[in-house]
């Protein structure tokens, strides 16, 4: 896609450089694959799993360390803060456009583990929109994963898309989708609270694919392949593809975030229409 040339966003802190030895936390045990099946692309999920992640934050005392970034990294930096801007910018034009005030989130890059409003978090949990401090959430190692353990294509725009993604368990927050979710969860036994959790979810693909839409009609970003690199993203998270690839058999009760086919059919909705009024991921179960 196309990025270079982008101002950066001051909602950016990059703490790669600053990384915390001592704890065990998660690691790449059986663990770390339940958090993974559990919170990829973590929304509003992501608080449920504080007491465990607190858990083993609290194991040992955190010591901590620093480092230079590469000139990799730096550069790996900059595309996430001009995707980070390319989203302000979109969603405040669409605040604009239904008379809405916009608030745009932070963004922190981190590497390892993280403390957060949510609690304590690790590369694990895979990227994650915390809404207590409305803030996003992002261990780039999880791009390589995604591409060599689940399959995804790989590419800076899977990147952009999960970003977008993030970004819209943002707009959950401020819209008040989010908070009424939870509040219908409260009266739901487990399986109903998990047809909440995917509807939500499949939301943020419908807004990551609605700021494709806007985004490419103000700032023309769109290169060959680009779409094709978040449809396999999207494809390598769903549900089913991860219940099948992690412990062989698919429990559709189970599911949180969608099935493969959802997340795709979602996220190409918002692309194509560029309508937000189309983005009722709710209302089949009304």
């Amino acid at each position: 896609m196309k990025w270079s040339g982008r101002r950066q966003s001051e909602n950016m802190e990059d703490r790669r450089g600053m990384s915390s030895g001592g704890k065990t936390i998660l690691g790449g045990g059986i663990i770390g694959i339940v958090i993974l099946l559990l919170n990829t692309f973590g929304g509003e999920n992501a608080q449920m799993l504080t007491p465990i992640l607190e858990q083993f934050n609290n194991q040992q005392p955190a010591q901590t360390e620093t480092r230079a970034l590469t000139d990799s990294e730096i550069e790996e930096g900059k595309f996430v803060n001009a995707i980070l801007v390319d989203n302000e910018d979109v969603w405040a034009k669409i605040f604009q456009e239904n008379n809405l005030p916009f608030e745009a989130p932070k963004l922190v890059l981190f590497s390892g583990q993280v403390e957060t409003a949510c609690g304590g978090a690790s590369s694990a949990s895979g990227p994650f929109y915390c809404p207590g401090d409305k803030t996003i959430y992002m261990d780039m190692s999880f791009f390589e994963e995604l591409r060599t353990k689940f399959g995804a294509e790989g590419g800076d725009f899977a990147v952009a898309y999960v970003i977008a993604h993030e970004f819209g368990h943002h707009i959950q927050t401020l819209l008040g989708t989010s908070s009424k979710v939870q509040e219908l969860q409260g009266g739901k036994n487990e399986v109903e609270g998990n047809k909440l959790s995917v509807s939500l979810e499949l939301q943020a693909d419908f807004y990551a694919g609605l700021w494709t839409h806007y985004n490419q009609k103000m700032k023309n970003i769109l290169e060959p392949g680009d779409i094709e690199e978040a449809l396999s993203a999207a494809n390598a998270v769903g549900d089913d593809a991860i219940q099948s690839k992690m412990q062989g058999q698919v429990v559709p009760d189970s599911f949180t975030h969608g099935t493969s086919e959802q997340r795709m059919f979602w996220f190409n909705k918002g692309f194509k229409s560029g309508d937000i009024k189309q983005g009722n991921t709710f209302a089949d179960l009304q």
